[in-house]
């Protein structure tokens, strides 16, 4: 770090210096300006962008899942919270199978959503 950014940084610490505000709008074209000048990167870039968008409504279902069971848990309604963990674990298999999420992690998910639905109904 330069000797100005630690200036920089210091005044800002102590707070004489406000820190520019960027509207989200304005990072996120900044971001966009650098994405590469050849048309197999440009592809490539939509490609990934498409993907990215893909895959995290995916892991929005996941999640979604895990709280309908959760939801149904805290409520204290052991068959609704069994018809949650049925339904929800068939979702965390695939998305673990097509790696949008880590095996260990729905493992560990099914695995502690199975023992409060087992807590419940004992």
């Amino acid at each position: 770090m330069g000797a100005a950014a630690r200036l920089l940084t210091d005044a800002r610490a102590i707070g004489r210096i406000r820190p520019p505000k960027i509207s989200f709008y304005l990072f996120h074209y900044l971001e966009e300006s650098y994405v590469a000048n050849s048309p197999q990167a440009r592809k490539r870039a939509r490609q990934s962008e498409k993907r990215r968008s893909h895959n995290a409504s995916l892991r929005s279902l996941v999640r979604t899942n895990i709280k309908n069971v959760l939801a149904a848990v805290k409520t204290g309604d052991a068959e609704q919270a069994l018809a949650a963990y049925t339904k929800a674990v068939p979702v965390i298999d695939r998305m673990a199978d097509k790696g949008i999420i880590h095996k260990n992690k729905a493992a560990r998910h099914k695995s502690r959503l199975n023992a409060q639905v087992k807590a419940l109904a004992a």
